[in-house]
């Protein structure tokens, strides 16, 4: 794999759960935290796509549904899930 990445960017918690959330609430698309990595690095403009064709990959349904609460906590009063 290393091979053929030409790069990798890194985002805090926080941004996880905020794409996490937008996924869930927005796109009725159930992703873990780690699974909207992806999509958190390209809400965060981490990586230039501007202009690109651009495919992110959402992975994970596996979702443990009694940490949504503590994970809401964690988010904070400005993510996605709070104006839900």
């Amino acid at each position: 794999m290393l091979r053929h990445v030409g790069g990798m960017v890194t985002v805090e918690d926080r941004s996880l759960l905020d794409a996490m959330f937008y996924l869930w609430e927005r796109l009725k698309l159930l992703v873990e935290p780690t699974g909207a990595l992806g999509a958190a690095a390209a809400f965060e403009s981490r990586t230039p796509i501007a202009g690109a064709r651009v495919g992110i990959l959402l992975t994970g349904g596996n979702v443990d549904l009694s940490q949504v609460g503590a994970w809401q906590r964690l988010a904070g009063p400005d993510s996605a899930a709070a104006h839900g």
